[in-house]
């Protein structure tokens, strides 16, 4: 990051994206039996803002909202995590997306989501209406595949910003494969696999890998990427697998692997969102790869430990001590609901 870190820079990280409503179950059921849902915000762009935000970075949301309550909703609570606002848009025309989701893990078969965001404000987004300004003067420029699926305009977009230019910050892509969300008759994988090998820092899951692009295991998925600087492989509960360029050549990776933490799961949502605020925090103060995996563990870890997609990290010295553990006890580390918070009250995290 030491040569990114140099650039004279309006904000650390700067994160494009749709922001949406999202509203919350009230019990555990199918969406049809559910009474009554709290309101919440949802967004993978602008939750990697509030955990870095909230973490003590300079972070700023991209984006752009109806001219709604809604909208006023999404502005102002982002905004309340100590993310800057000002570059966020608004459309008379259009508003703001919205969705309902069920209380089980997205992962399982069980779990409906509810999206109302087609023709939203954010799928607006273009080269011709964003504000470039904002968007190349950070020390990182954060991206998802979620964007390119939301329109042509926002897939040009992309394909723009991921483009080489003088001076670009570094780029970060979560490739975030969402099949539902792409339009019929678009080839999503290939969009994606183009988008992050474009990228500098590319976050990708094993699973999602496979299922996209056909390609199964680390070496393989870093085959099929070989471009990126930094390449994260999330491999669910066997941690994460990081191919570190030191050349020109893949050939030339540094490659570390960072087992996960064991972690007492409230609610399986947020956590690659954190992981990747958590990754690029550290990134940002140029710490070791190995400490970056492990500040993103533990950015996952206080998510998931909520019922919501956000929360307050940890703070950044008790993080740092975690992460500072030798291999052995950070094996041991089991860490539960209200664990950010050992550090103020002066208490240990509990071991296995």
């Amino acid at each position: 990051m030491s040569g990114y870190a140099a650039r004279t820079a309006t904000a650390d990280v700067v994160c494009l994206g749709e922001s949406m409503v999202t509203f919350l179950p009230s019990q555990p059921g199918r969406l049809a039996d559910v009474p009554s849902f709290g309101r919440g915000i949802g967004g993978a762009e602008s939750n990697v803002a509030c955990a870095l935000a909230a973490g003590g970075h300079r972070a700023k949301w991209v984006g752009r909202v109806g001219a709604d309550g809604f909208g006023d909703h999404l502005v102002d609570t982002i905004a309340g995590y100590g993310v800057d606002t000002s570059a966020v848009r608004r459309d008379p025309g259009r508003p703001t997306g919205i969705y309902f989701r069920t209380a089980t893990d997205r992962a399982t078969d069980a779990h409906e989501v509810a999206y109302y965001r087609a023709g939203s404000a954010a799928s607006a987004m273009s080269p011709h209406n964003v504000p470039y300004d904002d968007l190349l003067s950070a020390r990182v420029l954060h991206l998802s595949g979620i964007t390119a699926a939301l329109s042509a305009d926002c897939l040009e977009l992309l394909h723009d910003l991921t483009a080489p230019r003088d001076g670009r910050p570094l780029v970060s892509f979560d490739v975030n494969h969402r099949p539902g969300l792409w339009r019929d008759g678009e080839a999503g994988p290939e969009v994606l696999l183009a988008l992050a090998r474009r990228s500098d820092l590319v976050f990708v899951g094993e699973d999602e890998a496979e299922e996209a692009w056909g390609v199964h295991g680390t070496e393989a998925i870093r085959a099929a990427l070989p471009e990126p600087d930094v390449l994260v492989v999330k491999r669910g509960s066997d941690g994460v697998t990081v191919f570190s360029r030191t050349g020109d050549s893949p050939e030339t990776d540094t490659v570390t692997t960072v087992p996960s933490l064991h972690v007492d799961v409230v609610a399986a949502v947020g956590a690659g969102d954190a992981f990747a605020a958590g990754f690029l925090s550290a990134t940002l103060r140029d710490l070791p790869v190995r400490d970056r995996a492990r500040h993103g563990h533990l950015m996952a870890a206080a998510v998931l430990t909520v019922p919501g997609d956000l929360t307050g990290p940890p703070p950044r010295a008790y993080a740092d001590r975690l992460a500072a553990l030798d291999d052995e006890a950070w094996g041991t580390l089991r860490l539960g609901p209200g664990w950010t918070a050992a550090a103020g009250a002066n208490e240990e995290v509990r071991v296995t």
